[in-house]
C-alpha cells in the first residue's frame, strides 16, 4: 500500500503561470502517463474552471434535460432531479486532488487501488471502453447538429455526407487532443466565453417560451414517481462520474496547490453550465416535442440564430470529447501498449467514430443516449466511489515516482500483481449494482421494489464500504509506520 512509503518530499520548487516548454500550446505534449516533475508543474487552480465550464455546455446537456419532462416529471421535479444529478461533480472535483499529489494522470493513480497488472484490466474497461462510448455519444450528438447545418447550405444529407461530416468533426476533436494539455488549457476560456454568449441568447428565448406551471397529463405518483425520479438521477449523474478521470487535468499544478481550490474549481466549473444547459432542455420541453430535440429548439429560437446555434453545439461538443480523447488516450498507455500518446488518441478516435456511425445510421439515437448512459452507472459509480474511499484512506499521499514503477519490486504489484481488495470491492459494488439497475434489463431488487433503481447509489456505498472493511488492517499498519 502507497502510505506504507516514506512521504513525498514537499515540492520546494515555486512554480508560475508560465509553463515549461515541455508543456505549451502549439507543440504535442511531451508526457503521457510518465511522472510530472515538480519543476515542470506551473499554473493556477482557477484555470481548472474553463476546462469543464466549456465541455459541459453541449447537445447532449439538452437531450438529458428534455428527457426529464419526457420521462413524465413536472418541470420543477425535473429541475430538483438535475440539482442532485450534477452534485455528483463534486466527487469529480474530490477526485482531482490526487494528480498534484502524485504528478500523474487518474489511470496511473488507480494503480494504488487495483495494483499493477490488476489496474490494467481496470483502464481496458473504465478508462478505454467507457471513454470510447462517451466519445462515440457525444460525436453523435453534434453530427446530429452538423447535419441540419449542412441541409441549410442546401446540400442533402446522403449516407457519404453523413460519414464525411463525422470524420470531420473526429478530426478537429482529436487534434486538440493529440496536441494535449497545454492546448486544451489555452483554448477553453475562448471556447467557454464563446459558448456563454450563444447560450444566454438561447436561454433568453427559451425561458421567453417556457411554461412555468407545467404538468404532464398524467403525474406520476407513488412507487412510478420515485422510480422516474431516481432514474433520473442516475441519467444526469453519469456524466460527472464518468471523469474518474479529472487528475488528468490537475497533474501539472504544483504539489502545494489548494485542494479546496481544486476541488471547487473543477465541480464549479462544471455544476454551473451543466445545470444551466439541462435546465433550458427541461424549459424547452414545456413547449416543444424534445424528442428530437434540435428541430423542437428552432421552433422556438429566432431564424437567424439558428445556424449559430448548431455551430455552438458542435463547438461544446468538441471540446467535452477532446478531453474523453486525451483521457482514453492515456488509458491505452496504462494498459500496457507501448505506443506515444498522441498515436494511441487517434486509435481511440478510430473506434469512437466506428460507434457513432452505429448510432446515428444503425440504432435509435435518443433510445441509445439513454440507456448507455443509465448502464455505465453500474460500472462507473462503485468505481468513482472506491477512488474516492482510496483518496480518503491514503490522506491523499501519493508517491507518484513508485506509482510509475511497473516491476516486481512496485509497492503497488502487491499479490501477483493485483490488489485484491480494490478489485473484490469493485467487484462487489458493480455486482450489487446491477441486481439494482432497471434500464435495458430490471434486475431482481429493482423487481422487488416495484422497479426503483438503486443502482447508484447501492453500488456506491458497497464498494467504498468493502474497500474501506478490506484496507482496513493495511491502513492501520501504514498509521504505524507513518505516524
Amino acid at each position: 500500500m502507497a502510505s506504507t512509503l516514506p512521504d513525498p518530499q514537499p515540492d520546494t520548487h515555486r512554480a508560475g503561470d508560465v509553463p515549461p516548454a515541455s508543456d505549451r500550446a502549439g507543440r504535442i505534449e511531451a508526457h503521457g502517463i510518465d511522472h510530472i516533475p515538480d519543476a515542470e508543474r506551473h499554473g493556477k487552480a482557477r484555470r481548472l474552471f474553463s476546462v469543464w465550464a466549456a465541455a459541459n455546455v453541449n447537445y447532449l446537456s439538452l437531450v438529458v434535460g428534455g428527457a426529464l419532462v419526457l420521462m413524465g416529471l413536472t418541470l420543477w421535479q425535473a429541475l430538483a432531479v438535475l440539482a442532485v444529478g450534477n452534485l455528483f461533480w463534486i466527487l469529480t472535483g474530490f477526485l482531482a486532488v490526487s494528480g498534484p499529489a502524485a504528478g500523474a494522470p487518474s489511470e496511473v493513480v488507480t494503480r494504488a487501488m487495483y495494483g499493477v497488472l490488476g489496474n490494467r484490466v481496470n483502464n481496458a474497461v473504465v478508462g478505454w471502453l467507457i471513454s470510447v462510448c462517451y466519445f462515440a455519444l457525444n460525436l453523435s450528438a453534434a453530427a446530429v447538429a452538423a447535419f441540419s447545418l449542412v441541409e441549410k447550405v442546401g446540400i442533402t444529407t446522403t449516407t457519404t455526407v453523413k460519414v464525411v461530416v463525422i470524420v470531420v468533426i473526429a478530426a478537429l476533436t482529436l487534434t486538440i487532443s493529440v496536441y494535449g494539455h497545454a492546448l486544451i488549457m489555452k483554448l477553453y476560456l475562448p471556447i467557454t466565453l464563446v459558448l456563454a454568449a450563444v447560450f444566454a441568447v438561447v436561454a433568453v428565448s427559451v425561458v421567453g417560451h417556457a411554461d412555468f406551471s407545467y404538468t404532464p397529463e398524467a403525474p406520476l405518483t407513488g412507487i412510478d414517481l420515485w422510480a422516474t425520479v431516481l432514474a433520473g438521477v442516475t441519467l444526469v449523474a453519469s456524466g460527472p462520474l464518468s471523469y474518474t478521470t479529472s487528475a488528468d487535468f490537475s497533474r501539472y499544478l504544483p504539489r502545494t496547490t489548494s485542494k479546496k481550490a481544486i476541488v471547487g474549481w473543477t465541480a464549479f466549473g462544471a455544476f454551473l453550465p451543466s445545470m444551466i444547459v439541462c435546465s433550458l432542455g427541461a424549459f424547452a420541453a414545456t413547449v416543444v416535442d424534445m424528442t428530437d430535440p434540435q428541430s423542437g429548439l428552432e421552433k422556438i429560437l429566432p431564424g437567424w440564430f439558428t445556424p449559430v446555434f448548431l455551430l455552438a453545439l458542435v463547438l461544446g461538443t468538441i471540446a467535452i470529447n477532446a478531453l474523453t480523447a486525451y483521457s482514453a488516450g492515456l488509458a491505452i498507455q496504462a494498459v500496457g501498449i507501448r505506443i506515444r500518446r498522441s498515436v494511441s488518441v487517434l486509435a481511440d478516435g478510430a473506434a469512437s467514430v466506428a460507434l457513432t456511425l452505429y448510432a446515428l445510421l444503425v440504432s435509435n439515437f435518443l433510445d441509445t443516449v439513454s440507456n448507455v448512459l443509465q448502464l455505465t452507472v453500474v460500472l462507473l459509480g462503485p468505481s468513482m466511489a472506491l477512488y474516492a474511499t482510496d483518496i480518503l484512506l491514503r490522506r491523499n499521499r501519493y508517491d507518484g515516482l513508485a506509482l510509475t514503477d511497473e516491476s516486481r519490486n512496485s509497492p503497488f504489484w502487491y499479490t501477483g500483481g493485483v490488489n485484491w481488495s480494490g478489485a473484490l470491492a469493485l467487484a462487489a459494488g458493480v455486482t450489487a449494482s446491477a441486481l439494482c439497475v432497471n434500464t435495458l434489463y430490471t434486475g431482481p431488487i429493482a423487481t422487488a421494489f416495484g422497479g426503483i433503481d438503486l443502482a447508484l447509489p447501492v453500488g456506491m456505498v458497497v464498494a467504498s464500504a468493502t474497500y474501506a472493511l478490506l484496507m482496513r488492517r493495511e491502513t492501520a499498519r501504514a498509521g504505524a509506520q507513518n505516524p
